[in-house]
């Protein structure tokens, strides 16, 4: 399914999509809400569905971000992206279900219901953005937008077997994006093919005076077709493909990766990252460090849930446990304490001072190749409820999270399957070097068809 088949569909069309979903979706749970009567706007993309992640806002549709806490929240106002989107004439089907907040590998920590992998429903689709990447992986819509903070678009974009793309920082913007780590977080696609995810890009890229990290750089996406990679030298990272938990199976369509890539003219080489092997503790500092600045907001006065107390100190207390889920909680806690006057310096800081050494690290790298490359998750899909250790379930960003600590692009390419299960491989590129990995990702899906 793919945005050429639905340019120009009329109200009927829309109407039959919606009710489709409705069909699909209760086996597989990947809408928090369906909109019953969906607006078909005029623009070069009419008719064109697509699903949109729970954390971006939605003028007068529900946004809940997964949690109780925002329930029976309606916003006012649709994030930048969303605007953008129906000006080009998209139509809004539902907003997508995820883990609270954002926070999770496997969507199983959303408030309301795990979703369900459409390759086999006994196991999780991934996560955050879980929702998203099964609405496209069935056939519900032809793409779908996710954030991804560590991982949460490219992650359960390789266990559904979709294309899912996390921009360079600063290309797309974020107001409207409900905050989780805001100096990790970005808005991206989900798609079938990297043709659409490149179409989705052209609309929601640009400077936006409304998010001031944005960055003043326009690319053309529409080109992506035209660069010519020949010769160019594609890095492998020696420490990543000796990460002990990638699985074996894993590791060897990493090789039929490598092989395509040798085929396609590029030239391989292997090279050191030292620092990158801290990656996953960094940014298990820095992330619930943002995450107890951001949610503080949610007090139960302004909006959302509120519990009752007898002052306003029990007020904040009833309110924040009745509404938040225990990884939630988990993370608000762990970064009130690394940001705390006696633990700042020892670990926020050093965090902060290790974030900036894996960036340089990889900037130095992609001076001297045009991309590195990796599996983009270390296991398929787990079956739901497997993985409950937060601990096992945090290793799984393990190829993901360096993109997000540096700010460079990524994008989750499928490359088959391992024992009936899609396995996906990741292309990194260097900042506003977008474009090229696209380029790269519709190579490699030409060459595999």
């Amino acid at each position: 399914m793919k945005i050429s088949d639905f340019v120009g569909a009329d109200k009927d069309k829309i109407d039959e999509v919606v009710r489709n979903i409705k069909e699909l979706d209760k086996k597989i749970n990947a809408f928090l809400t369906i909109i019953e009567d969906p607006e078909v706007p005029n623009g070069p993309y009419s008719g064109v569905p697509i699903a949109v992640k729970d954390n971006i806002t939605t003028e007068g549709v529900r946004t809940t971000c997964g949690s109780k806490i925002l329930e029976n929240f309606v916003p006012p106002y649709d994030a930048t992206v969303v605007k953008k989107l129906k000006k080009a004439g998209f139509v809004i089907v539902g907003k997508t279900n995820m883990d609270e907040f954002a926070m999770g590998s496997t969507t199983e920590n959303s408030a309301f219901f795990p979703t369900r992998n459409p390759k086999d429903l006994e196991r999780v689709p991934g996560g955050s953005s879980g929702g998203s990447a099964a609405a496209v992986a069935s056939g519900m819509v032809p793409v779908a937008l996710g954030s991804d903070t560590g991982g949460s678009i490219r992650q359960p974009a390789a266990l559904t077997g979709v294309f899912g793309f996390k921009p360079t920082y600063g290309l797309v913007s974020r107001y409207g994006l409900v905050a989780y780590a805001s100096s990790l977080d970005q808005i991206g696609p989900f798609a079938n093919s990297t043709e659409d995810i490149a179409a989705v890009m052209d609309i929601i890229s640009g400077k936006d005076e409304m998010d001031s990290t944005t960055a003043d750089v326009k690319l053309d996406f529409k080109r992506f077709k035209e660069i010519d990679l020949s010769g160019k030298s594609v890095a492998i990272v020696k420490e990543m493909m000796e990460y002990e938990g990638l699985d074996e199976d894993v590791s060897k369509k990493f090789e039929e990766f490598v092989k395509t890539l040798e085929d396609l003219g590029l030239k391989i080489r292997e090279i050191s990252l030292p620092s990158i092997k801290y990656s996953i503790a960094t940014y298990y500092i820095i992330a619930p460090a943002e995450v107890s600045s951001n949610l503080a907001r949610f007090d139960g006065i302004r909006y959302g849930l509120r519990v009752s107390g007898e002052n306003l100190k029990e007020l904040y207390l009833k309110t924040r446990n009745a509404g938040f889920g225990e990884e939630v909680k988990r993370r608000i806690l762990l970064g009130t304490f690394t940001l705390s006057a006696a633990y700042y310096d020892a670990y926020f800081d050093k965090a902060q001072r290790v974030r900036r050494k894996i960036s340089e690290e990889i900037y130095e790298a992609l001076k001297e190749n045009e991309f590195i490359i990796s599996p983009t998750s270390p296991i398929t899909a787990p079956k739901i409820g497997e993985k409950t250790d937060p601990l096992s379930l945090y290793l799984m960003d393990f190829y993901t999270i360096p993109a997000n600590l540096s700010g460079i692009p990524a994008i989750n390419v499928p490359f088959g399957e391992s024992n009936g299960l899609p396995v996906g491989m990741q292309i990194m590129g260097g900042r506003f070097r977008d474009v090229e990995v696209l380029s790269l990702s519709w190579r490699v899906e030409e060459a595999v068809k």
